[in-house]
């Protein structure tokens, strides 16, 4: 079992929800756990995509409120930290998807390439490190070979 972190916009496009449920649904169908920020957008979606699959769903919170948490988490961890926070969710994780994104996701991104973890980005930043993919699909099938 691999814990996948999914990282992306909290103000996220049709687009960016749809891939990110089907990212969530493919990784409680593998049997992992997803890791996220917490929140909503591309974090709420993935959660609603692996919770309609049966999956284990962790938040790691911004805030010091639990209850902020999306409705799909099944574990919310208020750590206080705001921003910072994004630190734990990529130490959390053995691997990461990021699924399209602003500043947040490229920093949740430079810290993975920068401790090694294993980067999937769906339309997202094009940075060295990151293996790029065309589908959903082809994320989950990514984690699972690299995490």
């Amino acid at each position: 079992m691999a814990y996948v972190a999914v990282v992306g916009p909290g103000d996220a496009s049709p687009a960016e929800l749809e891939s990110a449920e089907l990212i969530g649904r493919g990784i409680a169908q593998a049997g992992d756990v997803l890791v996220c920020g917490g929140l909503g957008g591309v974090m709420a979606a993935a959660c609603r995509g692996a919770m309609s699959a049966g999956g284990m769903t962790v938040g790691i919170l911004p805030g010091s409120d639990r209850s902020a948490g999306n409705e799909w988490l099944t574990v919310a961890i208020p750590t206080g930290l705001g921003e910072l926070r994004n630190g734990l969710v990529i130490r959390a994780a053995d691997a990461v998807i990021a699924v399209g994104g602003a500043y947040g996701t490229l920093s949740e991104v430079a810290l993975a390439l920068k401790t090694g973890v294993p980067v999937i980005g769906l339309q997202t930043w094009e940075i060295e490190g990151i293996e790029v993919v065309e589908s959903p699909e082809r994320a989950v099938r990514a984690i699972q070979r690299r995490a």
